[in-house]
């Protein structure tokens, strides 16, 4: 795993740094992230719903570091949506993953037309596998200068 990258995720964030956050997995299309059940509790002593909402975020722009050209591109969030399904107790795990054959869809749309939508749907995942949230995110990757 990349140190840099992995540096700027966990720490580049307030927010996020406070949280504990940690990335398990940054490879091209592949990224696993951790938030600990400690220090993110709500007052019923579970997984507050911000700290769900932000670990369901923050893989949008872990994808783009991996996966597409920093120097070229970047990432904007238009919408998210959050549906809980259970209470989050423990660590919470999400997975993410983006094809080549889409990243390269991606690309090439935002190189032609400056920007090109994609979406992200995730499940948020308990120690014993069992989904607490599911994500729906709206992204956009835009060319710099457009």
């Amino acid at each position: 795993m990349n140190p840099v990258l992995k540096g700027l995720l966990e720490d580049k964030i307030d927010f996020v740094k406070r949280m504990g956050l940690t990335a398990e997995v940054l490879e091209r299309g592949h990224v696993e992230l951790l938030a600990p059940a400690e220090g993110n509790q709500n007052h019923i002593g579970c997984m507050y719903a911000g700290a769900l909402f932000t670990l369901a975020e923050i893989p949008g722009g872990a994808l783009f570091l991996t996966s597409f050209d920093t120097r070229q591109f970047y990432p904007v969030l238009k919408a998210m949506n959050l549906d809980f399904k259970r209470p989050a107790h423990g660590d919470i795990r999400v997975c993410a993953k983006l094809s080549d054959a889409e990243i390269e869809r991606i690309e090439a749309q935002a190189r032609a037309h400056g920007k090109s939508a994609y979406n992200l749907d995730l499940a948020l995942v308990d120690s014993q596998g069992q989904t607490v949230a599911l994500s729906h995110g709206q992204y956009q990757l835009r060319k710099i200068g457009q």
